[in-house]
């Protein structure tokens, strides 16, 4: 869709969102070149009101916003940025401009599967050199496969005796495995979710 920078004398708003913990991290505003910049540095960018010039956040402190998209809204004149911030947002040092804790223990135990989902979703799109998440990636279908069927394995032999902790660590591990072949097959644990829905509704 095409952004609408007139309606605010060339300024549309920008809503900054985790991309991974999908906290709303802060609020700035863009004019077309920072809207270019953004997209052409993958750092994100606003015009600065109170400077009257282009701002890349954390351009200072180091404390950067890399882009991982940008959504329009249906008017055509407010931006969700997706992004994964490199420190605190805030300039008080908090982690966002709303004093929320930016954290995924702050989530509940069901939210955290879907943020574990997108951190290993940012990890194959962007990777990190040493991640055991990239090393599985770059082993490829088959070999991804073969680890999920070795966790399983490993777990209906930890379910036969009676040590919970290595229990509840194997199902961890395969719940982990899982999630990276998901992503390997670019499905999503909500189409699996439906799927358990729409069983449960028969």
């Amino acid at each position: 869709m095409t952004i609408d920078f007139s309606k605010g004398d060339g300024l549309v708003p920008a809503i900054v969102q985790d991309a991974v913990t999908r906290k709303v991290l802060m609020l700035g505003y863009m004019n077309e070149e920072a809207y270019r910049l953004t997209l052409e540095r993958r750092l994100v960018t606003f015009w600065s009101r109170s400077r009257q010039r282009i701002w890349t956040k954390g351009e200072t402190n180091g404390q950067f916003l890399q882009l991982r998209e940008i959504l329009v809204d249906c008017d055509g004149d407010t931006l969700l940025v997706k992004a994964i911030p490199s420190g605190p947002v805030c300039h008080t040092g908090a982690d966002t401009c709303f004093s929320e804790d930016n954290e995924p223990g702050e989530i509940s135990s069901s939210e955290f599967l879907f943020y574990l989902e997108n951190v290993i979703r940012d990890r194959r799109d962007n990777p990190i050199e040493g991640s055991y998440t990239n090393h599985l990636f770059s082993r490829g279908l088959n070999k991804i496969a073969q680890k999920v069927g070795e966790e399983a394995i490993e777990l209906i032999i930890e379910s036969k005796d009676d040590d919970k902790d290595l229990l509840l660590g194997e199902a961890a591990d395969l719940i982990y495995h899982f999630l990276v072949l998901l992503a390997q097959k670019d499905a999503t644990l909500a189409e699996v979710v439906d799927v358990l829905k729409d069983r449960h509704s028969r």
